[in-house]
């Protein structure tokens, strides 16, 4: 069993925010490595999320966030209980969500929430460009597949890539609060204003 210094565990607390016991335990189960403790965190987390998805947020706020005087974002972020909606952790989230939102500017909160005839005409346009290249018809759908996740990646919030550390999509930044908090979290919603659009 790998040594595990105090040093070591504040160390990863400080890169990933996980409570000192989780990332003593990740640290131990790793072997000393801090890139497997760090997954191990990421995947604890998505398991929290994972056993309180049918758990209701009903408590929250809406956080906002302004770049300059052009660009302006609210966002609603819920949890199950009050007490956790003022904590400093999910109101740093909340913020987080609104910022990116302000420079990422997503269309739709989930795959989800894109409606059919938007995909379909998407995909119409890919594949009659794929057909231009001369792509063989049996590879067409598989291709779209790509092509779908990665307009997802570009235009859904959940999905996206965020600004602070591109390494984690949106979800997987929830994930990881929902672990830390130990509490079902949701963003609700989000509306951005641009002067001019």
């Amino acid at each position: 069993m790998a040594d595990i210094k105090a040093g070591d565990v504040a160390n990863l607390r400080k890169l990933t925010g996980a409570p000192m016991m989780d990332c003593k335990k990740a640290l131990m189960e790793s072997g000393g490595d801090v890139e497997k403790a760090i997954e191990h965190l990421r995947k604890k987390g998505a398991a929290t999320a994972a056993k309180r998805a049918d758990r209701e947020a009903k408590e929250g706020i809406v956080a906002s966030y302004l770049h300059g005087d052009k660009i302006g974002v609210l966002v609603e972020v819920n949890s199950e209980t009050d007490f956790v909606a003022r904590s400093d952790d999910f109101r740093a989230f909340a913020r987080d969500v609104a910022m990116h939102v302000a420079a990422a500017n997503p269309e739709y909160l989930n795959p989800e929430d894109v409606p059919a005839k938007i995909l379909e005409k998407e995909k119409e346009i890919e594949l009659d460009k794929l057909k231009k290249e001369g792509k063989p018809a049996n590879i067409l759908d598989k291709i779209w597949d790509g092509k779908k996740d990665k307009f997802f990646a570009e235009n859904c919030l959940m999905k996206q890539s965020f600004v602070k550390n591109p390494d984690l999509t949106i979800e997987d930044l929830l994930n990881e609060v929902i672990g830390k908090i130990g509490e079902k979290i949701e963003i609700r919603r989000f509306v951005r204003y641009e002067v001019g659009k």
